[in-house]
């Protein structure tokens, strides 16, 4: 798929009423959402297994995002926060593998597989990533200590963003 076709496909969203757009050709697959709060589009891009996804320009948006967040709850990491901790090199970021929704639990209401402060050794299951009706099982990859959560149950995420930081035993 060619940037001006996403270009169109933007173009589409933006002058209609549709609220997401999904194409795929092949392996390539293309997902443009509409944000309610500014009415810009979000682009996501799955590029085929093996590959770094490319980036695309999305259009930049025309209102701020609210500044209150449930991530600010106890334990759990703010964007101050995490901006910190990614800075800290004595620690481990477990990153998403695929594009998806962030779940913590098995469950509804389970509880969640880890907690901020809890111990983890190579092959814990530290969350659960859902993409395309599929259940993804996120393991550690080291031993250590869960220092900080840094994303919010149910979330949206992307390839290659930070989910977990771990304190290295």
């Amino acid at each position: 798929m060619t940037l001006e076709e996403i270009r169109e496909l933007i173009k589409v969203v933006t002058e209609t009423a549709i609220a997401e757009l999904e194409v795929q050709r092949g392996d390539n697959r293309v997902r443009i959402r509409r944000v309610a709060e500014n009415r810009t589009p979000e682009v996501i891009y799955a590029a085929p297994a093996g590959v770094a996804p490319a980036s695309i320009p999305t259009p930049p948006p025309t209102a701020p995002a609210p500044a209150s967040s449930p991530a600010s709850r106890a334990g759990e990491a703010t964007p101050e926060k995490a901006a910190e901790g990614l800075l800290d090199p004595n620690l481990t970021l477990v990153k998403s593998p695929i594009v998806g929704t962030f779940y913590e639990a098995p469950a509804p209401g389970a509880q969640p597989f880890v907690q901020v402060g809890d111990t983890v050794q190579p092959g814990k299951v530290l969350c659960i990533i859902e993409s395309m009706k599929l259940m993804n099982e996120i393991e550690a990859e080291v031993a250590g200590l869960i220092v900080s959560k840094l994303v919010v149950n149910g979330q949206a995420v992307e390839y290659g963003e930070a989910l977990f930081a771990i304190k290295p035993l």
